[in-house]
């Protein structure tokens, strides 16, 4: 019994796992405190990769993420995702005092990126709208937690 339970809930997980996307590729605006340019590919129906190139503070930074899409709520063209990933930014302490740095010092910082997801892909027009939440930790630089990556994409889907 205990066997055909374990079937049933690995053949529903896998049913929900296919199927995820509803594109190929898309590419787009990334709005948040962080504002920016997003890439997402997909390598597999429910596997994505996601290139992200945002600026803050007249500083730059680059992220790469691998992410899970699994359809929501039961909704067709509607996902949620989650994922890991890196970054690497670049910013001038001139910039930052305010928060952070210190003024004629500049920051290097390299760290480890999650997010979490919701986003829904347009069936009239080639659109997909997301939102997610991306926190992260710099390991080198001025290291600590970030937990403000939250934005809202816009993206061209093809």
């Amino acid at each position: 019994m205990k066997k055909l339970g374990l079937i049933i809930l690995l053949s529903a997980l896998l049913t929900s796992f296919t199927n995820a996307q509803d594109y190929k590729t898309g590419i787009g605006l990334r709005g948040g405190y962080a504002n920016g340019i997003t890439v997402k590919h997909f390598i597999s129906p429910n596997a994505a990769l996601e290139g992200i190139l945002t600026s803050r503070w007249k500083g730059v930074q680059i992220t790469g993420l691998y992410e899970i899409h699994n359809r929501a709520f039961n909704t067709d063209r509607l996902n949620w995702y989650y994922g890991f990933g890196g970054h690497v930014g670049f910013w001038d302490g001139d910039n930052t005092k305010k928060y952070w740095g210190d003024p004629g010092k500049t920051y290097t910082v390299v760290g480890i990126d999650g997010i979490l997801g919701l986003e829904y892909n347009f069936a009239e027009i080639p659109i997909n709208l997301s939102i997610d939440w991306k926190p992260s930790y710099n390991l080198v630089g001025h290291t600590g937690y970030w937990g403000d990556g939250g934005a809202i994409s816009v993206r061209y889907i093809f």
